[in-house]
């Protein structure tokens, strides 16, 4: 059963379910602190389904987390039932070493609004260590989050998010158009791209992170990475070690044999 409750009680938030823009902050917020983004599935050769009750079953019930079209589209449902208006938008990471943006619907992020408000947000749960809050799309100036900064920069017909690092330093992260589009259906091929080709990050390697109270934790192919305002810890970990670690950091036992999520990836 796909229900309301169940859904706040997988985010652990108790707060005001008010269609407002504090209300939208709040749930970004607790959505990435409880439900991680990761892409293990991939590895483990199954395969990933975005109808909402395979989204629902996955994530809700069976406790895991999702990549983008999962996580934002399992959000936008949320949003909606509570009165939210969402449109799906197209994104195309940014690909610093070819200074260019990948290709169409590589990534799903919402535009939302709330009722009788003006701001457009883009809320985003599932790009991974990016920003843990709406921004307002419209806001020319930085928009600081804890240690980190954001920029919306209008490009072409879209915009592009810019962050400001812990070092000052800043780069691009996506590009994203403002046209309405229909989920699952205009994503599904780019979804099924993502889990087989050789060419996606996602068949290079496994990540799972979440946001903490005080930046976030991720566990990857060989190492545990802690941020802690600002400062990185990068552990080395062993096959023996990593299914432990994935239980205590994220509250995750996977029910198949995980050697796919170790094999390196061959060279292309």
């Amino acid at each position: 059963m796909i229900n309301i409750p169940q859904y706040l009680q997988r985010l652990n938030f108790t707060e005001s379910l008010k269609p407002a823009s504090a209300t939208l902050h709040a749930l970004q917020l607790a959505h990435m602190r409880s439900i991680p983004f990761e892409n293990l599935d991939i590895g483990l050769g199954r395969r990933i389904k975005l109808d909402l009750p395979s989204l629902w079953q996955k994530v809700i019930v069976d406790g895991r987390g999702g990549f983008c079209y999962e996580l934002n589209g399992l959000f936008a449902w949320l949003l909606q039932q509570i009165r939210f208006e969402v449109t799906y938008l197209n994104a195309r990471d940014y690909h610093e070493e070819t200074d260019s943006f990948g290709i169409d619907f590589d990534h799903l992020t919402l535009l939302v609004k709330a009722p009788h408000e003006s701001t457009r947000w883009l809320a985003d749960v599932g790009w991974g260590d990016t920003f843990f809050q709406p921004l307002d799309i419209d806001n020319p100036n930085e928009q600081v989050q804890g240690l980190r900064g954001y920029w919306v920069k209008p490009f072409k017909d879209g915009c592009i998010i810019w962050q400001r690092n812990y070092d000052g330093s800043q780069e691009r992260h996506y590009f994203f158009d403002l046209i309405p589009h229909r989920f699952p259906e205009e994503y599904l091929e780019t979804c099924e791209y993502h889990q087989t080709s050789p060419s996606s990050p996602f068949t290079k390697n496994r990540i799972i992170s979440r946001v903490t109270e005080d930046g976030r934790i991720s566990l990857d192919r060989d190492a545990l990475i802690v941020t802690s305002n600002g400062s990185r810890t990068i552990t080395a970990v062993s096959e023996e070690q990593w299914e432990s670690l994935l239980k205590e950091h994220f509250g995750i036992t996977l029910k198949k044999c995980t050697e796919g999520l170790f094999r390196k990836p061959s060279v292309q």
